[in-house]
């Protein structure tokens, strides 16, 4: 009996700020390789922290020069003193070069069709005239798109000065959002045209088994055990999530509870030690810059206060954890939208950035933690992790000629 090939799925994310990206495409590929073991992962990203982070098996990170993102949004070379054309032709170069030799069966592609400033373009084009090294096929391309893009106007307009649809159409076979449709209608509330609605399938978001077959890395360094009970406040990058981190550091928290805060790994380090000062002063405080293990964290929390980035609400609707979303609401309104769609459905508490102030932390967690309410996560679809390496495996087969699926099937 000849021996299945291994297939080849790569990643590629523009990460400019924050974990967001990276940490979704790693929960993905330690789905996909759970499902299928004969699989190896190659993951492209813009966020050298990637490293640092558990890796399913059979993975590699592959990280290209950093690209930072002030508080307008405007871009720069992160690390190098080059302009940004520069380096964004570097990363470029990079990206195909890595693509070519990793030879993929399937490409998914993070939230940017063209990547950072058009950076995959050309790795696009090289993918669309090679053949795939187990299939005699051209590589499928997905675009993995969250669940909320920003508020319509500002998405429908970035979508079109982009170019979004044409690239779709050129490149791309499907398009999975990460959501559930009873959350957001992509196609209808950022009103893309039928040529791409057609590629839509909605995988549910990437919540329940998030953190399976992931393997920490050897040098993880030892902590001592947080004591419980314990109220967490995750602000995700930390970039600005400092006011929030603020404000929970100088809460009354329920009696007999410890304060937790993981400030992220981009938060400012005079920030940091800012918060660390006035742990230093408390008995009842703990602070963390970054943590490997967030969802053991979440679960064990009596409450959660957190931003309302993609994955770090993924993870609090994973565990039954009372959870209250302070979201960003600049330079994108991508987190506000999110909270409050699901503040309406019932599964999280949600506060205005401007409102965050440690009487209203305190009088919250004391209410949560005295008597959490009922929330019924069944209202939306959590299961995205188990349902996208089917899709995956559909995408495979479907390129693969005869005589490659009957020795797949043997």
């Amino acid at each position: 009996m000849t021996t299945p090939r291994r297939r080849r799925i790569a990643f590629y994310s523009h990460d400019t700020q924050g974990l967001g990206h990276i940490r979704r495409n790693i929960a993905l590929a330690g789905a996909i390789v759970a499902a299928e073991p004969r699989t190896d992962v190659l993951i492209l990203t813009g966020a050298p922290q990637a490293t640092s982070l558990p890796l399913p098996p059979n993975t590699e990170v592959v990280t290209v020069p950093t690209v930072a993102k002030d508080a307008d949004g405007r871009y720069a070379a992160g690390t190098f003193a080059m302009d940004l054309t520069s380096v964004l032709t570097l990363r470029s170069n990079l990206i195909t070069t890595a693509l070519m030799a990793f030879a993929p069966d399937v490409v998914v592609v993070d939230k940017v069709a063209r990547g950072l400033d058009g950076e995959l373009e050309q790795g696009l084009a090289a993918l669309r005239a090679v053949r795939g090294h187990t299939t005699g096929a051209r590589p499928r391309v997905v675009l993995g798109l969250r669940d909320i893009l920003d508020d319509p106007l500002t998405a429908i307009r970035e979508w079109r000065t982009a170019g979004t649809t044409q690239v779709i159409e050129d490149h791309y076979d499907e398009v999975w959002v990460y959501g559930d449709r009873s959350v957001v209608d992509v196609a209808r509330d950022y009103d893309l045209p039928a040529a791409v609605a057609a590629k839509i399938r909605y995988t549910g978001y990437l919540a329940e088994g998030r953190s399976e077959g992931l393997v920490a890395p050897r040098d993880e360094p030892r902590r001592r055990p947080v004591p419980r009970p314990y109220v967490l406040c995750m602000v995700g990058g930390g970039q600005d999530g400092y006011d929030t981190a603020l404000a929970f550091a100088r809460t009354t928290y329920p009696a007999g509870h410890t304060g937790v805060i993981v400030t992220g790994p981009y938060m400012q380090p005079s920030l940091r030690r800012r918060l660390t000062a006035i742990a230093e002063e408390r008995e009842d405080l703990v602070v963390r810059d970054f943590v490997t293990n967030s969802i053991e964290l979440i679960a064990g929390a009596r409450a959660v206060v957190s931003m309302g980035g993609y994955n770090t609400v993924c993870e609090v609707l994973t565990e039954d954890v009372p959870a209250l979303v302070v979201p960003r609401v600049r330079p994108r309104r991508e987190q506000l939208v999110r909270a409050e769609r699901l503040s309406c459905l019932g599964l999280v508490d949600s506060m205005h950035p401007d409102d965050v102030v440690p009487e209203r932390l305190s009088a919250w967690l004391a209410g949560v933690v005295s008597a959490p309410a009922a929330r019924d996560r069944g209202v939306i679809a959590l299961d995205g992790l188990r349902r996208v390496p089917t899709f995956v495996a559909e995408l495979h087969s479907a390129s693969a000629p005869s005589d490659v699926l009957q020795e797949m099937a043997s």
